[in-house]
């Protein structure tokens, strides 16, 4: 691969090598502490590099590595507890079925990628030199067959992130979520590097050597992941449909839709508004010292896919400084070496005294003294000595050998020294020195003082732990937005099931998309706490008590069923799963969507019971008998009724008899008033009304 030449690429490349000089040169000397805290307390020797190490040359340079004891017991109490992020609605609205399915789908990205292996690096090194790093990258679901074209995000280890990661010096937040530029640095060697790239170093332009930072030393050459930020104006443009809907389009959509504009137009869609916005990408190169070796092109997500962790972070100065568990302990890890070392050459020697002769006393009786430890003479010879006279001297020892002493100053020094490594490191032997009979709150109350000491390191890890999952949600968004493409999830408790993206689904307001994560605006939270194994431990723990205080015997059984449930341990998974579909029976659990399906199946292909079956008999036949009398109430009901009704006609016929017999009797009455009145004979004087008869 050649080193691509458009003067695009060469400005990219100058630009690049020249902010990298400049960050590389800033952070140097940190960095450089960084990887010999890590180096101090990981490789066999290193605390005795440097100048301490020229003064004690030829001497004996003993190791008392307790700084490795207490960076194992931070990274066991960060195993117990470890971090994962949480998905949140943004506006606080409810949007709980698509912040599960993103919570279960990156479980499952991190179960497919063994993410574990990456926080754990990142971590480790965060706690021994101050910096670590982890990353994310866009991998093919299946590399092996040529028609899938699906994508997952996988979570990818960073080693040595000390001497390989770098951003920009405008980043000024501890997640780096504000940088523009990142740099991940590989070595390879000269000869890996001209058959990968087809690229001499030879032939690079000779101000690169320059610069601060050597891009070709003499037996490696660096190549550089280069990320750059780039921010594209564009208009978003909210257009209103005739049922009142909204719908928003960018530039890019009526490029790529060259008839788009005519739709809108002949379904009546109008404009409403129009906002200019920057569109933030992240574009990636590969450069050498000679130039951009590859253009990677835009990648997923808005963000740059490193994510740095931090032991402690502080800015003086205007620089970035950070540190671990190991940088104030180093020094009294140095003193405490020299003075076993000294204190073990003192104790390499004899503490025997021994007699001191000369030569002439000793002549001829050399085996003797020699054999004395084995033989155990009973006395023992040497000879006499004689003056310048000839005269016989004394013939005992000229004198003896002492015992070497320890200095006073050394005994009250290593003391101090001990003091002072276990106030730097914590004191764990406090936490192993718990007495029987003390109650369990104060054991709690003891571990929890402990891992007080370095809640720091793991609350900066959260952090870290939180930006990857900003940064996975970017590249979701993109990158799982197939219609109908199944994939695997991963619950809080470790079941597998399977989410099915953008299915559609009627609703209320009508045919929506289920698990449509280009609609997933959530913010993201970490929680420093217990493991899932830890938080079940508790769970079963709390059950008990309370199954001790109920009295309710359905509770009961509901708190026993729950207390199996969170049970761990070697072949207990099928109980688990007993129990759990037991509660999820009581109602006591919410049923997930496959639970709900299989009690569906199960109730439809279940035979009637013989019971239940002749219940049902006899509730038919109840409702039958009284269904029956219902209608035998209705039917009198009815026949008193029509008997009121009859009743009431036949006084109606007989009223009305009545009055036709009374006409026709008038009517008699008239004629034959009339036919008398005819042969009566007229009277000669009326008699008026008004005149009185007399007596």
């Amino acid at each position: 691969m050649a080193i691509l030449q458009s003067e695009k690429y060469k400005r990219i490349h100058r630009e690049g090598v020249r902010e990298f000089g400049e960050v590389e040169s800033t952070l140097r000397d940190e960095r450089r502490q960084c990887l010999e805290d890590r180096r101090f307390y990981t490789i066999a020797g290193a605390m005795w590099e440097g100048k301490l190490g020229e003064q004690f040359e030829n001497k004996l340079k003993l190791e008392m590595n307790k700084i490795q004891l207490s960076i194992s017991r931070i990274f066991s109490e960060y195993r117990n507890n470890r971090i994962t992020v949480d998905f949140i609605s943004k506006d606080g609205t409810e949007n709980g079925k698509l912040a599960d399915t993103c919570d279960g789908l990156y479980r499952a990205d991190e179960q497919d990628s063994t993410a574990d292996e990456a926080y754990d690096n990142a971590f480790e090194e965060a706690v021994g030199g101050g910096f670590g790093a982890y990353r994310f990258r866009a991998v093919y679901e299946d590399e092996e067959d040529d028609d899938n074209d699906h994508q997952r995000i996988q979570i990818e280890p960073i080693t040595d992130a000390d001497t390989c990661v770098y951003f920009d010096l405008q980043a000024k937040r501890q997640n780096k979520s504000d940088a523009t530029k990142c740099w991940v640095l590989t070595s390879m060697t000269r000869d890996a590097y001209i058959e990968e790239y087809g690229d001499n170093p030879q032939s690079w332009p000779k101000d690169i050597n320059a610069l601060d930072f050597d891009w070709c030393a003499a037996d490696l050459v660096y190549i550089a992941e280069y990320y750059k930020v780039e921010l594209k104006a564009q208009t978003v443009y909210t257009y209103e449909a005739i049922d009142g809907t909204e719908e928003k389009y960018t530039d890019a959509d009526f490029e790529e839709d060259e008839g788009l504009t005519d739709y809108l137009k002949a379904v009546g869609t109008k404009k409403v508004s129009e906002k200019k916005v920057k569109k933030r990408r992240v574009h990636k190169y590969i450069m050498s010292g000679g130039g951009i070796l590859e253009d990677c092109g835009l990648i997923a997500g808005p963000n740059i896919p490193i994510v740095p962790v931090y032991g402690k972070r502080l800015v003086v100065g205007g620089v970035e400084r950070c540190m671990g568990h190991v940088r104030y302990a180093k020094d009294a890890a140095r003193l405490k070496n020299m003075q076993i070392s000294k204190l073990g050459e003192i104790s390499a020697l004899s503490s025997v005294e021994k007699p001191i002769f000369t030569p002439e006393q000793m002549s001829g009786n050399q085996d003797m003294w020699a054999e004395d430890n084995i033989k155990n003479y009973p006395y023992m010879l040497v000879n006499p000595i004689t003056d310048a006279n000839g005269q016989t001297l004394p013939s005992g020892p000229i004198g003896y050998t002492r015992s070497p002493q320890i200095p006073p100053a050394m005994a009250a020094l290593l003391q101090i020294t001990e003091q002072d490594m276990a106030e730097i490191l914590g004191r764990a032997d406090q936490g192993e020195k718990i007495a029987a009979n003390i109650s369990g709150k104060a054991v709690e109350l003891i571990q929890n003082s402990l891992g007080m000491q370095t809640y720091i390191l793991i609350s900066n890890f959260a952090k870290g732990i939180q930006r990857g999952g900003q940064i996975w949600l970017g590249m979701a968004k993109e990158l799982y937005v197939e219609p109908g493409r199944k994939m695997k999830t991963v619950g809080n408790q470790g079941q597998i099931s399977s989410a099915e993206l953008m299915r559609p689904v009627a609703t209320e307001k009508g045919t929506e998309l289920e698990n449509d994560l280009t609609q997933a605006t959530f913010d993201v939270v970490s929680e420093v706490g217990p493991s899932s194994s830890s938080k079940k431990s508790g769970t079963v723990k709390n059950l008990i008590e309370m199954i001790r205080i109920t009295t309710d015997p359905e509770i009961s059984s509901v708190l026993q069923s729950m207390a199996m449930m969170n049970m761990e341990g070697e072949g207990l998974q099928d109980t688990r799963d007993f129990f759990r579909q037991r509660l999820v029976k009581m109602g006591a659990v919410k049923p997930t969507d496959e639970e709900r399906a299989e009690m569906a199946q199960a109730a439809a292909n279940q035979p009637p019971d013989a019971n239940a079956k002749l219940a049902e008999s006899l509730a038919n036949e109840a409702d039958a008998n009284a269904a029956k009398a219902s209608a035998d109430t209705v039917g009198v009901i009815a026949k008193s009724e029509l008997t009121h009704a009859q009743t009431i006609e036949t006084l109606a016929g007989v009223e009305v008899s009545k009055q036709d017999a009374a006409i026709k009797m008038a009517q008699a009455i008239q004629g034959a008033q009339a036919q008398q009145a005819a042969f009566t004979p007229a009277p000669t004087q009326p008699v008026t009304m008004s005149e009185t008869p007399q007596g």
